[in-house]
């Protein structure tokens, strides 16, 4: 067993199959099986029940999986140190929008304090077009974005990570159904920002659907208590309403009849050499986003009772 074949490892529990595993890390799907047979066979038991949907880890492979990331956390850590002080006390700012930043930025915080000792890490939350702006003006390191506001011709490099799906989020108390139709959609007043009522208008325009926005309010923060308080209701993605703690006041539900979703983004400057603190925070970002998606923060589904 080595760090590769448990970061292979990771990658599949992540990936939650085979085939999305390969595409992800770079590698040919019948290596990568091989990988996991020895693996399995130098453990003694079985890590991966194999399904018709993919793979799911068995009651062995939870336990691998738990320990292999905080062996690849502490190795990342170690590496920094190696590296040098001046590497290692390198400050990075990343940008991160305001519907991601409190899913996002407390575990990404906390692996950062982990594994990278001497690094300093500083967060600045705004939205999309903000967040390029600073990136190309040298303000941020790294922004994590979303595809609604990315513009092409900026020198930069766009990742794309993981998509994600708009929905109604309302207070439990109004008793929506799980699924609503866009008709009965369009005669909700909401309360959106101006970022999200223009790109989900943009995918409802070509069917002739128009929005009954009440309120712009360019506060996601605002938007959320308004929610809570019980009297409104709000298109936004879906992990804006989602946390560790269950948001059991809050109802999300599905727009049948289209889907309403964007894409989360990862951008850096293009650069001949990158420096090394930001690739080390960039591995970081996608642990912490696979760890999420595990979790399911990103679709409509509710979060296993298990988080790490």
């Amino acid at each position: 067993m080595n760090l590769r074949t448990l970061k292979y490892f990771v990658a599949i529990a992540d990936a939650g199959s085979l085939t999305s595993a390969a595409e992800a890390i770079a590698i040919a799907q019948p290596a990568l099986s091989r990988q996991m047979h020895a693996l399995e066979e130098e453990m003694g038991v079985p890590l991966l029940q194999r399904t018709a949907r993919g793979v799911r880890l068995t009651q062995a492979g939870v336990t691998l999986y738990e320990a292999a990331q905080r062996m690849l956390d502490e190795a990342q850590r170690v590496k920094r140190q190696l590296a040098g002080p001046a590497e290692t006390a390198s400050r990075v700012v990343l940008g991160v929008s305001p519907t991601l930043s409190r899913v996002l930025v407390p575990g990404l915080f906390e692996r950062c304090h982990r594994t990278l000792d001497e690094m300093r890490l500083t967060v600045r939350e705004a939205f999309t077009p903000e967040l390029l702006d600073m990136l190309e003006k040298g303000m941020l390191d790294m922004a994590i974005i979303t595809s609604m506001g990315a513009s092409a011709g900026r020198p930069l490099a766009l990742h794309p990570l993981v998509g994600e799906p708009f929905a109604l989020a309302s207070p439990a108390a109004m008793k929506m159904d799980p699924i609503i139709s866009l008709a009965d959609l369009a005669r909700l007043p909401l309360l959106m920002t101006t970022l999200h009522r223009t790109v989900v208008e943009r995918q409802l325009q070509s069917m002739g659907v128009h929005l009954n926005i009440h309120s712009e309010i360019d506060s996601v923060d605002a938007i959320r208590e308004l929610v809570h308080n019980g009297d409104w209701c709000t298109l936004m993605p879906v992990s804006v309403f989602k946390e560790p703690r269950s948001d059991a006041g809050i109802t999300l539900t599905e727009v049948s009849g289209v889907q309403l979703n964007r894409q989360l983004m990862m951008a850096t400057r293009i650069e001949a050499t990158p420096r090394t603190a930001v690739a080390a925070l960039r591995e970081i970002v996608l642990a912490e986003l696979a760890r999420l998606n595990r979790m399911r923060v990103f679709n409509l589904s509710k979060n296993p009772a298990r988080s790490k």
